[in-house]
């Protein structure tokens, strides 16, 4: 009985001799792609098909006799591999011979000759396997004393990673088409007057005013350019303030001197109320500023320095009187009875007591420039008001209190002055009010003109609320050009320690 393995190897037509200990591989082998099927050349013309036995197995897949061999069903043959029957071809056109192959590279003569590897052909290149340039594939082996040393796994150190691929960070920070990441806080992103519709404010006066309350709110006009002028003066007056602000009036009897005195300091306890402001009568020929702010103020400077238990503010405030305004006022020797001379020493005592819970102070000083009380005042001013009539006495006497501060060397104070040129009777002519103003800032003055106002006339007591609208402009002015000059620390003892 023949052997089944030598009819196999007959039939695939193996020649080789016999091996008893043949096994067959059963390592894994890598798929290859299918190659396109071949195309059958067209057989000849005396081609005659010879009858397959009747006894053959229709599976024999062995070379039949007058069939043409294909090399690559040979060649699949010897690796025991069986290719699938190829699908019949549509008629198509002739292919066109292939190119010949390139020449064989020369052989060097003492290298042995190397057949071609006709069983087994070299693996196509897979395209799942291969990495964009510069791209190093991970070792399969570990790394150890005969192994290939470790590769980091990813691109070269100090390169991008490749971002075709789709997982690739972007240098830049962010892929195309996305936007950049906001800077900056996001609270500060969010307004308050973008979400928040702002309310108009209401019209102060004029016929706007009429009209807001006429329609009982309905429409607003909104504020004039006048109320917009009055609102920037109040901001203005309203500034910050360290340490304490002290303003001195001067000026020749007659003239309204202690009503300025008394309007500008009301003006700064009515706007700045969390400030105390407080008006100081230092005029020694009878001064009667208190009976313009408190004329039930009975104390004065005396009671003040001698009291020793003047601890806190409700202290001193037992010292002193106040208006509506909440300007409060320490008030000079009022009684002829009990005359008593205000001296330098007195002065200082008593202001210094008043430092301490005040932060504004208006003196009221005497016209005579070289007295004692005078001249202390002076030493501790930080802004000054020259008050001088719309007529000619009252303008030289303000024009020789300039020369005296210029020839003293007090320039810095004379830059922080200003002159009120108060009209408080009424018979001003308009020219030569235009002509002495001009005269004034011609020297570098700040010059306000107050016009005449029926409610400071007949000498009682002062009150912003009553006042005519141009004359609360004119002392808002004035109070807006000292607030100009508020420090920004308190300097006044360095100063007098000088």
């Amino acid at each position: 009985m023949p052997d089944p393995d030598d009819t196999l190897r007959r039939e695939l037509g193996w020649t080789g001799p016999e091996e008893s200990h043949f096994e067959p591989d059963t390592r894994p082998t890598r798929r290859k792609p299918p190659e396109p099927p071949a195309i059958p050349g067209r057989p000849p013309v005396n081609f005659v098909p010879s009858k397959a036995p009747e006894n053959a197995d229709p599976d024999d897949s062995g070379p039949a006799q007058g069939i043409p061999t294909d090399p690559d069903a040979e060649r699949a043959r010897r690796t025991f591999r069986e290719a699938p029957p190829a699908p019949p071809a549509a008629p198509q056109q002739p292919v066109p011979p292939p190119p010949p192959p390139p020449p064989a590279p020369a052989q060097h003569p003492h290298e042995p000759h190397q057949p071609p590897n006709l069983g087994h052909p070299e693996p196509r290149p897979d395209a799942w396997e291969q990495g964009p340039p510069g791209w190093h594939r991970p070792s399969q082996r570990p790394p150890g004393p005969g192994g290939p040393p470790h590769q980091p796994y990813g691109p070269p150190p100090g390169q991008p990673w490749p971002a075709e691929g789709g997982f690739a960070p972007d240098p830049a920070g962010h892929g195309p088409g996305i936007p950049p990441l906001p800077t900056g806080s996001y609270a500060d992103r969010i307004r308050v007057n973008d979400l928040v519709p702002q309310k108009r404010q209401p019209p102060g006066s004029g016929w706007r005013l009429l009209v807001y309350r006429a329609t009982f709110g309905l429409i607003n006009p909104g504020p004039s350019p006048e109320d917009l002028r009055v609102a920037e003066l109040e901001t203005k007056i309203k500034g910050l303030l360290r340490g304490h602000y002290k303003v001195g009036v001067m000026g020749k009897g007659g003239v309204g001197k202690t009503t300025v005195s008394a309007s500008v300091g009301s003006i700064f306890a009515q706007l700045r109320q969390d400030d105390r402001v407080v008006a100081i009568d230092a005029d020694t020929s009878f001064g009667k500023l208190g009976s313009r702010v408190d004329p039930q103020a009975q104390s004065s400077y005396w009671e003040l320095a001698n009291d020793k238990h003047l601890d806190t503010f409700a202290d001193v405030r037992s010292r002193v009187g106040n208006n509506a305004a909440g300007l409060f006022v320490l008030a000079g020797e009022g009684t002829p009875a009990r005359r008593r001379v205000l001296d330098a020493a007195i002065y200082r005592e008593a202001t210094t007591r008043l430092d301490k819970h005040f932060s504004i102070s208006v003196v009221d000083c005497s016209s005579t420039m070289d007295s004692p009380v005078t001249q202390e005042v002076l030493r501790d001013l930080d802004g000054l008001i020259v008050v001088s009539s719309p007529w000619v006495d009252g303008a030289a006497t303000a024009g020789q209190t300039l020369d005296w501060l210029a020839a003293h060397e007090m320039t810095d104070l004379l830059q922080r002055t200003v002159v009120v040129l108060n009209d408080s009777d009424g018979h001003a002519d308009k020219r030569t009010r235009s002509i002495l103003a001009g005269q004034f800032s011609g020297q570098g003055q700040r010059v306000i003109e107050v016009p005449f106002d029926g409610h400071l006339r007949p000498g009682g007591v002062v009150d912003p609320r009553e006042m005519s609208t141009a004359t609360r402009r004119r002392f808002l002015e004035i109070a807006a050009a000292l607030a100009e000059h508020f420090p920004t620390h308190d300097d006044r003892r360095d100063r007098r320690d000088d």
